[in-house]
């Protein structure tokens, strides 16, 4: 038998119709719904007398529209969202309509189990290795962490896979990536995939699935794995997948929509086998040394334009291709950033951490672990803004919401957030932040403002010092 790789074992088992150079028909196993790319496919679906054609397979939940301020429980009703606008409003009122019409699953505002779309699914165990899974959301690839494989698609392909639960797909081309050796203290999962980015470039991985494997990969646990796999689109890729293992196995185990008794044994032993055979071939290979990686920041405005934090932003001068020396010298100049030196010590208005890349559980214990003790440095607004209800309740259990407040930082609600500047989390014209987000594109946080991404000790570091700061010079708090 002819050596496998993961994606393509995957693809195989969803191919409903293949005639070689036309899209194949691929089955789609689940279906992430969220209120700002819906609203036009359900209509689409209303214009043409059609029905969700499995709403068992199609989860929503309200994210990018929702104010993550704290909510008023209106007297111990249903919460009051305290700032939104109409369009909003709009958005979450006609996926809460449109989830009744046709019984889809929906996990609202005043749901306990409300989150990022790329955070619940997870934590539901709703997501599973070998299945395909797809959402109006580019980071959606974000599932892939657990050998799914997973991808965005836009408005009109929603329509049509809640129509008929599959889609038409051209198959992609296979990258692996490969980071061996260990960690260094204070890398991180944000770290390395910022690295590969800018190794390989935001169209590095264009038409690609990424397969992510080394030991520095495999010694990831699923939270970290997760946020690798989230910024795959950063660099082009339609996918990034990770193989399931143990560590997959374990994370899933107990959840609400994960198997059970038998069936649990049986998906087990299928799951193991889904990893790719020795000798399968990928389009291209590429290897990175994790001993040798550094915390990472972004110095532009796309994700690739990013370096070690303690090494020089680049030179135009020193680029030969004429339109990369014009567009690295556009993003210094929007960033008021000087080339050849470091980005540390640049001063900082804002600091983030949340977003479906870093909103989890573990992302905020990280980003407490340099706050215990200390306060948000004088002038600097800093939000922590949990990935889900469940995110929420685990880190107040913790006391990490103390934590935060105590340092000064605002505890928020859980939502998208300032990673797409809705319901007023946005920055100011000229405002720089430090962001857990995945794209740092201009204004992508508010109109004017500027985006440094990186990871959330780096974030937390900036909190405290008011600079881009390394946090490997910080003492860690037990």
């Amino acid at each position: 038998m002819t050596a496998r790789t993961m994606f393509e074992k995957v693809w195989a088992a969803h191919v409903i119709e293949d005639e070689g150079d036309a899209p194949a028909v691929l089955g789609v196993d689940l279906h992430l719904v969220h209120e700002v790319t819906s609203p036009q496919a359900f209509a689409a679906l209303a214009g043409r007398g059609l029905r969700v054609r499995r709403p068992d397979r199609t989860v929503a939940t309200m994210d990018h529209s929702v104010p993550t301020a704290p909510r008023d429980r209106g007297g111990g009703g249903p919460p009051v969202l305290a700032t939104i606008d109409d369009a909003g409003r709009h958005q979450l009122d006609t996926l809460a309509r449109n989830c009744a019409a046709h019984g889809i699953a929906l996990h609202g505002v005043d749901g306990v189990r409300q989150g990022i779309v790329h955070v619940i699914g997870p934590e539901l165990g709703l997501t599973q290795p070998g299945m395909t899974i797809v959402c109006g959301d580019s980071h959606t690839s974000t599932h892939g962490a657990f050998g799914a494989l997973a991808f965005g698609i836009g408005t009109s392909e929603v329509a049509h896979v809640l129509a008929t639960q599959a889609l038409l797909q051209r198959r992609p081309r296979t990258l692996r990536i490969t980071v061996d050796g260990a960690l260094p203290a204070g890398v991180t999962a944000k770290d390395v995939i910022l690295a590969i980015v800018a190794r390989i470039g935001v169209g590095g991985a264009t038409g690609c699935v990424i397969e992510y494997a080394g030991a520095a990969i495999r010694g990831l646990d699923m939270e970290a794995r997760m946020t690798v796999c989230n910024m795959s689109i950063e660099a082009g890729a339609r996918a990034g997948m990770i193989a399931p293992d143990d560590t997959t196995f374990a994370y899933l185990a107990g959840r609400p929509h994960a198997p059970t008794g038998a069936a649990w044994d049986r998906a087990v032993a299928g799951w193991r086998a889904l990893p790719t055979d020795a000798g399968a071939a990928f389009d291209r290979e590429v290897a990175l040394d994790a001993a040798v990686l550094a915390p990472m920041v972004t110095f532009g405005t796309h994700p690739g334009m990013g370096a070690a934090i303690d090494a020089p932003v680049p030179d135009p001068a020193d680029v030969a291709d004429a339109d990369e020396r014009a567009a690295l010298t556009r993003a210094l100049a929007y960033m008021r950033v000087e080339p050849g030196r470091p980005l540390l010590g640049h001063p900082v208005d804002v600091v983030f951490v949340g977003s479906c890349t870093n909103g989890r559980l573990s992302d905020l214990r990280a980003a407490a672990s340099l706050l215990r003790g200390r306060r948000v440095a004088a002038g600097v607004r800093a939000l922590v803004v949990p990935g889900s209800q469940a995110v929420a309740r685990a880190a107040e259990a913790e006391g990490l919401d103390d934590v935060f407040r105590a340092a000064g930082a605002e505890w928020r609600t859980p939502g998208c957030s300032m990673c797409i500047a809705m319901n007023g989390d946005q920055l100011a014209p000229g405002q720089l932040a430090v962001a857990t987000s995945n794209r740092n594109f201009e204004g992508r946080q508010g109109a004017g403002g500027r985006t440094v991404l990186a990871s959330p000790l780096t974030a937390a570091a900036a909190a405290v010092t008011g600079r881009v700061t390394d946090p490997r010079t910080l003492e860690v708090a037990p």
